[in-house]
């Protein structure tokens, strides 16, 4: 098998990959989509939620599009490798260009408007004390879903167990925390909640804690990116010079 030969195979075997991440994700897309309901249903029983936080919520869109869009270039990058066809590598080429210089884009973009995102965070923040304050352990969708939360990442609340001071599971409870907010052997009162962080710093501590490994998968996919489009010109200029 010649450089010529080994191309294609590569080229065939790497689309073939986006192209089967590509349904995947459109069938994720489409599953968030169809099941969305629930998610808007439990939005609507916490007050002040920030307008904003609607249209983030509608992620589907952006998952069917990525996933059509991986798709369509899998399809690409395969049967023109294969079928050696230089209209197919070339709208390969010109699509994985355009979405380099969109991904570049949405990171200048994120910077710049970094702010904002933090001032959204802080609205949601503010949204979510109140509710649990008023709904948890009267409201059942609200208490299991922070219950479940809670467990899954071990962590208290939205912020700390403050959170839940004055809230109807507090009442209810002769003024303890609920048992997630503490140590398994501990009574849940003040003293034991302080021991366990609360949600949203945690998750905000994995992000940070994780920014090398973020930043580098970023540069990883930018950077086959540009070897993808290297390849597919290479192999089209091959096809070029070989019928010539």
């Amino acid at each position: 098998m010649g450089c010529f030969g080994f191309l294609k195979v590569m080229m065939f075997a790497f689309n073939g990959l986006i192209f089967l991440a590509g349904i995947a994700i459109l069938g994720v897309g489409i599953w968030v989509k169809v099941d969305s309901g629930s998610i808007f249903n439990f939005l609507g029983k916490i007050e002040n939620v920030p307008p904003e936080l609607n249209q983030v919520l509608n992620v589907g869109y952006l998952l069917i599009a990525i996933g059509g869009l991986l798709v369509i270039i899998g399809f690409l990058g395969c049967c023109g490798a294969i079928r050696e066809s230089r209209c197919m590598l070339l709208m390969f080429f010109m699509i994985v260009l355009l979405v380099f210089i969109a991904e570049v884009a949405g990171a200048v973009v994120i910077l710049v408007f970094r702010p904002l995102a933090d001032d959204l965070l802080e609205k949601v923040g503010t949204a979510a004390v109140k509710s649990i304050k008023k709904d948890y352990g009267k409201d059942k969708d609200i208490t299991g879903l922070w219950n479940t939360t809670m467990e899954t990442l071990n962590c208290c609340g939205f912020y700390n167990y403050t959170d839940f001071s004055s809230s109807p599971y507090y009442v209810a409870h002769n003024s303890s925390y609920p048992p997630q907010c503490c140590l398994p052997t501990s009574p849940c009162n003040e003293t034991e909640g302080n021991k366990v962080e609360g949600c949203f710093p945690k998750i905000k501590q994995l992000i940070d804690g994780n920014t090398v490994v973020i930043v580098a998968a970023a540069l990883g996919i930018a950077a086959l990116e540009i070897c993808a489009m290297i390849v597919s010109m290479v192999l089209y200029c091959r096809i070029e010079s070989t019928r010539a």
